[in-house]
């Protein structure tokens, strides 16, 4: 029984069943079934590429609203720094946080700032002994969740580290908390404002026992239009922000990895080439490395599909920003700098089962595959999609696993019918 709380979902009325969505899904989750799109709940990792590619917006990330905030007595937004990176001709971050508190906040802490920190605190992770290298970021639960579906064998390569977000989050409520002890916990509310429908499910279903400081995730799309009506220049716009050059940088892809002050990283964006590089760490072919950054979204987060603007757009606005900042304004503590704190750490990775594993007994998996392999052989290759299936491998295995039918393969029946009449017409 699947329990995953997914946040990418389909909107059956607009779906005309085209297979635009069915070509791009790195994990095949998808299907054509009667007419409309089927998305397989165990397979599908939350990375948007559906909602990306799809030309009736059929897909749509499911995500919180502003108003939920309603019910706590203090509300701290986390904005991502993604959100920097939307508006045209910004020249201080303070006007975006500024605008944050007039539209409803009563406090804001930016997940840039968190960022620095788990920059710092990933520099001493990288230095610990065991540590398996290459190691690989944890910051993207896409990424995260990907690699216990296709690539279980380098869950060990994951560095066991929290995501700026949660940070930001814990931080957050220990500020408010001792600002303010007049409130009790249950009363603080903290909102991260995302670039991605990836983040609403890790807050939704938790990280291997961990369980989110977030409260409700909102998308930059839904809270923009809000936002910009309140950033006017003003004289009086308070100086909140605390991030610099590293914070602001995790936006984009290769940010973390420059954070880490190490020659020897790899920064990969956007899906294919996220699997391109996972399979060739798998296969051992690659140089040696002693971080690997991983971006699900074509240019890092600003490629999110909760975004507003083109995220090579947003990159530019986000370079010129950070022009003018310094490099960093967190730092680790005296007492923390050689160590990392149990704030910062997840002691286990999420379990999921492998969608290569086709049945939990060995000789019923080694059948099956040998059952695929002699279907696979007898269909035409051309991966065309009209079968419901991704391509012909794929609808091989869906036959052996009882949910299609030789049938639904048009190409082979055209063929097979073809063959026929040209019997009956010979007779």
């Amino acid at each position: 029984m699947n329990t995953y709380e997914h946040s990418v979902y389909l909107d059956v009325e607009k779906c005309c069943g085209c297979t635009t969505c069915l070509k791009h899904c790195p994990t095949e989750a998808i299907r054509i079934r009667d007419g409309h799109a089927v998305i397989n709940q165990d397979r599908c990792i939350d990375c948007g590429e559906c909602i990306r590619v799809c030309p009736h917006n059929a897909k749509k990330a499911v995500c919180g609203k502003l108003s939920a905030m309603d019910k706590f007595k203090w509300k701290i937004a986390l904005p991502a720094p993604t959100l920097y990176g939307q508006f045209e001709n910004l020249d201080d971050v303070d006007y975006v946080l500024d605008g944050l508190l007039k539209i409803g906040f009563d406090d804001v802490f930016e997940v840039a700032a968190a960022a620095e920190l788990v920059s710092a605190y990933t520099r001493l992770y990288l230095k610990t002994e065991g540590v398996k290298k290459p190691a690989i970021s944890s910051a993207c639960p896409v990424v995260i969740r990907l690699i216990g579906l296709r690539f279980p064998s380098l869950t060990d390569n994951i560095i066991h580290m929290l995501p700026p977000m949660e940070v930001a989050a814990a931080l957050a409520r220990e500020k408010a908390e001792k600002e303010h002890p007049e409130l009790k916990p249950e009363e603080i509310g903290v909102c991260f404002i995302s670039p991605c429908p990836a983040k609403v499910s890790y807050v939704k279903n938790g990280f291997a026992g961990y369980k989110s400081k977030v409260d409700t995730v909102v998308s930059i799309n839904d809270i923009y239009l809000q936002l910009i009506a309140k950033m006017k220049p003003e004289n009086d716009v308070k100086p909140l922000s605390n991030s610099g050059v590293i914070g602001i940088g995790w936006a984009t892809s290769g940010g973390e990895a420059t954070a880490i002050f190490n020659e020897n990283y790899l920064a990969a964006d956007g899906i294919d080439n996220v699997i391109r590089v996972l399979d060739q760490v798998e296969n051992g072919n690659i140089p040696p490395l002693e971080f690997i950054e991983l971006n699900a979204c074509t240019g890092g987060c600003v490629g999110g599909v909760m975004t507003m603007q083109n995220p090579f757009i947003a990159k530019a606005r986000l370079q010129s920003l950070r022009r003018y900042l310094p490099v960093s304004q967190n730092f680790p503590s005296k007492e923390e700098s050689g160590y990392i704190p149990d704030g910062y750490i997840f002691n286990e990775i999420p379990i999921y089962k492998p969608i290569s594993r086709l049945s939990d007994s060995m000789a019923e998996s080694m059948r099956m595959m040998a059952d695929i392999q002699r279907l696979r052989d007898t269909l035409p290759g051309i991966d065309c999609g009209s079968c419901g299936a991704p391509n012909c491998r794929a609808l091989a295995e869906d036959i052996v696993k009882k949910h299609a039918c030789l049938e639904d393969c048009l190409i082979r029946l055209r063929k097979d019918g073809g063959k026929d009449g040209e019997a009956e017409n010979d007779g």
